[in-house]
C-alpha cells in the first residue's frame, strides 16, 4: 500500500469496530429499510440525489478495513456509484408479497466488504409506483443517525426548494419513544460505564462463571457496577419457536399501517405511553402466533433488547454508534391484554430508573478492544438473554418526497446479533404506525401472519377503552382503576 493510501486511513471507534466484527453468516449487521413511493422515480434521478446528499457525508465514500488488530476507515479509490445504486424489477405479481420477498432476499445478502458497506436498490415496478430498499452496515452509524441521513434525501414538498422545512418537522422527542424516556438518566455516569465495561470484558468468561467476582465488582462503586451485576445474573431466555439454530436466510414482513392518533388515545385513556401500548401489542402478537402453532406460552416472559440513544439529536450527523441496549420484558404468557400492558409499562418504568443503556455502551466499547475469543464469548453470552431486538422510532408526521415522488409508507429493520433470530420494528410516519418483523427463516418461515396480528392486538385495547365510561378530564388514577377492573 502506498503512503498516499495510508494517509486516507482513519481509525474506527471501538464501538463501531464491535459492530463491524459482530457480523456472522447467520446475522448480517445491516440496517435494512424500504420506502414505498406513490409515483415513478427514474434511476438517474435517484443517483443524483444519492451523490448530492448521501455522499455529502464523507464516511460513505470510505470502506471498513479490519486487519485483525484494529479497524480503519479508508477512502475507496475505485468508488463506483453504479454498484451502490442499482435498479431491480419484481417478477410475477407486483404486490406487497412480491416486495416482501425481494426485501427478504436483500436482507439475507451480504454487502461487499471490498467496497463501502451500503447499497440502494430501486424497484421500478411496485404497485403502480416504485420502492427503494436501503442497506447500510451498522458500523457506519446507529439508527437515529441513519434516520437523519436518509431523511436528508427527501423533501417536505415536491419542489426541492422547500426541503429546508424538513428539520422543523422531524424531532424524535415523542414522549412515547424509548430513547426519549431513557436518554436523560442514561447519559449520567457514561465514564463509569466505559471503565467498568472494560473491566468486565477483560475478565471475560471468568465473570460469567464466578458469582463472587460479580458481587465483588458490584461493591466497587455505584449504580453502573450494580447494573453490571444484574446484567450478568440475567437468566437465559426460555425456549420458544423464536429461539433455535439459525440458518442465515431472513424473512421480512410488515403490517398495514394504523392511525397513530388511535394509539395515542389508547395510551391517554389507560395512563400509558404510546411506546407502552405498541410494545404490549407486539407482545400480544407474539403470544397469538405461538399459540397458533401449538406452543404452550402460559406464564412465559421473554426479553427484547431495545436500543437507547445516548447523544443529542444535533450530533447525529457525526455518524458512528452512540447508543446502549436495555433488556425489556415481554410478557407473552399473559393472556389479558390490559394486564400485559400494565406489565410492559412497569418494565419500562423500571428501565427508566436504571443505567443499563450506558453499561451496555461501555461493554460494546470494551468488546471493540478485546481479543476475538473474548468478543465471541461476550456476544454469545448476551444473545442468550434475549429472544428479539425491538425498536420504536417516531418519524416525520407529514408526507415526504423522494425525487418528486411521495413516500407513502416506510419500514426498517435493525440487525440481530449472536443467536438472536428475530427483530420487531415500529415506526410512525405521517400520522400512521408501521409495524414490521424480520426473522430467521428456520424459526419463522412466514412472518406475515405474525405481523398481521399486531393490528388485532391494537383493536383489543381499543374496544376495552371504548367500553369504559370516560367523563370529564382523564387522569392517571382513572386509567389505573380501569386497568385493575378489567385485569
Amino acid at each position: 500500500m502506498s503512503e498516499s493510501e495510508r494517509g486516507v486511513r482513519e481509525p474506527m471507534s471501538n464501538v463501531d469496530t464491535a459492530w463491524l466484527r459482530m457480523e456472522s453468516p447467520t446475522n448480517l449487521m445491516m440496517i435494512t429499510g424500504v420506502w414505498m413511493l406513490g409515483g415513478k422515480l427514474p434511476l438517474k434521478k435517484l443517483k443524483q440525489v444519492i451523490v448530492s446528499r448521501f455522499l455529502a457525508y464523507r464516511r460513505f465514500r470510505q470502506k471498513a478495513v479490519d486487519d485483525g488488530s484494529a479497524a480503519f476507515w479508508q477512502t475507496d479509490a475505485g468508488f463506483d456509484i453504479n454498484w451502490h445504486v442499482q435498479s431491480a424489477t419484481l417478477t410475477g405479481k407486483r404486490d406487497k408479497a412480491a416486495l416482501e420477498a425481494f426485501v427478504s432476499k436483500m436482507a439475507s445478502t451480504q454487502l461487499d466488504h471490498a467496497r463501502p458497506l451500503w447499497q440502494f436498490h430501486l424497484v421500478e415496478n411496485y404497485d403502480g409506483g416504485c420502492a427503494v430498499i436501503t442497506r447500510i452496515h451498522h458500523c457506519y452509524a446507529d439508527g437515529i443517525a441513519l434516520m437523519q441521513v436518509v431523511l436528508s434525501l427527501t423533501d417536505a414538498a415536491t419542489k426541492p426548494r422547500q426541503r429546508s422545512e424538513l428539520p422543523k418537522v422531524w424531532k424524535p422527542h415523542d414522549q412515547g419513544s424509548v430513547f426519549e424516556r431513557l436518554v436523560q438518566p442514561a447519559r449520567a455516569g457514561l465514564g463509569k460505564a466505559l471503565a467498568f465495561g472494560g473491566k468486565a470484558i477483560k475478565k471475560g468468561g471468568e465473570l460469567v462463571r464466578d458469582p463472587a467476582l460479580v458481587a465483588a465488582i458490584a461493591r466497587e462503586s455505584g449504580e453502573i457496577t450494580r447494573e453490571l451485576a444484574i446484567a450478568l445474573s440475567l437468566s437465559d431466555d426460555p425456549p420458544t419457536a423464536f429461539k433455535g439454530t439459525l440458518g442465515g436466510t431472513k424473512r421480512c414482513a410488515w403490517a398495514d399501517p394504523l392511525p397513530l392518533e388511535e394509539v395515542k388515545t389508547i395510551g391517554k385513556l389507560l395512563g400509558c405511553t404510546v411506546n407502552d401500548v405498541l410494545l404490549a401489542c407486539a407482545s400480544g402478537a407474539l403470544r397469538s402466533y405461538l399459540c397458533s402453532i401449538g406452543d404452550d406460552v402460559d406464564g412465559l416472559t421473554i426479553r427484547a433488547t431495545v436500543p437507547v440513544n445516548l447523544r443529542p439529536l444535533e450530533h447525529a450527523k457525526k455518524l458512528g454508534n452512540h447508543f446502549g441496549l436495555v433488556f425489556l420484558d415481554l410478557p407473552i404468557g399473559e393472556a389479558n391484554p390490559l394486564r400485559r400492558l400494565e406489565r410492559v409499562a412497569a418494565s419500562m418504568r423500571e428501565l427508566k430508573r436504571s443505567r443499563q443503556a450506558v453499561l451496555t455502551f461501555g461493554l460494546l466499547a470494551a468488546v471493540g478492544m478485546a481479543p476475538v475469543g473474548v468478543q465471541r464469548l461476550a456476544l454469545e453470552f448476551f444473545s442468550r438473554k434475549a429472544t428479539a431486538v425491538a425498536t420504536n422510532v417516531p418519524g416525520p408526521q407529514m408526507p415526504l418526497f423522494l425525487g418528486g415522488a411521495e413516500v407513502r409508507e416506510m419500514m426498517f429493520w435493525v440487525p440481530q446479533n449472536g443467536t438472536v433470530g428475530m427483530g420487531l420494528s415500529i415506526l410512525s410516519y405521517n400520522g400512521r404506525v408501521h409495524f414490521g418483523i424480520i426473522a430467521d427463516a428456520r424459526l419463522v418461515p412466514d412472518p406475515d401472519p405474525l405481523a398481521q396480528r399486531f393490528a388485532r392486538e391494537v383493536e383489543k385495547l381499543t374496544l376495552i377503552a371504548l367500553m369504559e365510561d370516560w367523563e370529564g378530564d382523564i387522569h392517571a388514577p382513572d386509567a389505573e382503576a380501569t386497568l385493575r377492573r378489567y385485569a
